[in-house]
């Protein structure tokens, strides 16, 4: 399984620059060709490239792969939905629908590998949810009564996200084909952004602690004709609290994961293994093993590898492992199971070149985690 490790580097920085999408849409491409003549950022070395010498280019992309998009391009990404999220407001109140607007996805958990990253905008319908009836809340009669129904609702509300987005920006592109969400692109908009359309669902837990984090949301699948049921925000919070108590680095594994993932299906080896499972896949790695990267961060690599390892052995016991917000397991599919493997062996690989550039005489996987696993870099 040689990789071609130029090329991953070179695919590593297009997706840090942004040069991966300059072909995505004018906008994008004018945001990436200012900052180039402004501050020559073609030759511009990020600080992860000068941590490890130039023979060492395997290692250079670990602690890269790691390393969060620079806060001034995320914040472009946020500042995208909310422009949108403005004309939306405005647009769908003149019609007698109030909404509100929340970020869900790896951009509002910080995990997302590009710099030009798309950004998942929910757009809920404030005038109407459901609710869990065995909640304080729903016992004692808190709730009101509609005839309406969430799927109605939200036919309703994409229906009109389909005409009023058009309108709003004419020179985007605005594709309405997607089950769950309508993607806007181009024009003015440096990012491509996937309107969803939603409602709230008050859990038991919610009605009880009033937290938002503990709330659900309902959205549409157009083509099926149903609601479905998910729980962002639960999500987004537990893996924070887990990443904070890890020094950051459940963040940097995640973002480890997803950008090998990126260049392994760039060479044609497919990771049937999406971004959502590939948090919750490292939600459950041994925490105190991530948090010693915040003093030698090739232990985050170490104990990546060590985790999709153990999993990729042992099928049964990654079946039992369920999202962070608890509503399925993981590896729910054996296409998923298939994945994990696949992102296991590459992993496998990254940590035995890195340890070879290190200097370390190792046979097993077990002596490369442990000849890198306290390396300052």
């Amino acid at each position: 399984m040689a990789t071609d490790i130029n090329k991953r580097l070179a695919q590593l920085r297009a997706r840090r620059d942004g040069s991966d999408r300059l072909a995505m849409d004018s906008a994008a491409r004018s945001e990436w060709l200012g900052k180039a003549l402004s501050s020559g950022a073609e030759t511009v070395q990020e600080s992860w490239e000068k941590r490890a010498s130039v023979n060492n280019k395997h290692t250079a992309y670990a602690l890269g792969a790691m390393q969060a998009v620079s806060a001034t391009y995320t914040r472009v990404s946020v500042e995208t939905a909310e422009r949108i999220g403005n004309q939306l407001e405005s647009r769908l109140g003149k019609a007698g629908l109030n909404v509100e607007f929340r970020l869900q996805g790896s951009v509002p958990l910080d995990v997302h590998i590009r710099r030009v990253s798309d950004v998942d905008l929910l757009t809920i319908d404030t005038d109407f949810l459901v609710y869990s009836t065995s909640g304080v809340q729903g016992r004692n009669g808190y709730y009101v009564q509609t005839p309406k129904t969430s799927l109605s609702v939200l036919q309703t509300l994409r229906n009109f996200i389909e005409v009023e987005l058009p309108l709003a920006y004419p020179q985007a592109t605005v594709d309405t084909s997607g089950a769950k969400a309508v993607k806007i692109h181009g024009g003015s908009l440096p990012r491509m952004v996937d309107v969803v359309p939603a409602h709230w669902y008050d859990t038991d837990a919610y009605q009880a602690s009033k937290i938002e984090a503990d709330r659900g949301i309902q959205i549409l699948d157009k083509k099926a004709a149903v609601t479905l049921t998910n729980y962002p925000f639960l999500h987004i919070r537990r893996i924070i609290d887990r990443c904070n108590g890890a020094g950051g680095g459940l963040r940097k594994a995640i973002r480890l994961c997803k950008n090998i993932k990126a260049d392994a299906e760039s060479e044609g080896t497919a990771i049937s293994l999406p971004s959502f499972d590939i948090a919750s896949t490292m939600y459950h790695a041994d925490m105190t093993n991530l948090a010693f990267g915040r003093y030698f961060e090739l232990s985050i690599l170490a104990e990546t590898q060590r985790h999709l390892d153990v999993l990729a052995r042992n099928n049964e016991y990654a079946k039992t492992l369920m999202v962070p917000d608890g509503s399925r397991q993981i590896f729910d599919t054996p296409a998923k199971l298939q994945g994990l493997l696949s992102l296991s062996l590459q992993m496998d690989e990254l940590l035995r070149r890195v340890a070879a550039e290190q200097g370390a005489i190792a046979i097993t996987l077990e002596e490369c985690r442990n000849a890198i696993r306290y390396l300052n870099q």
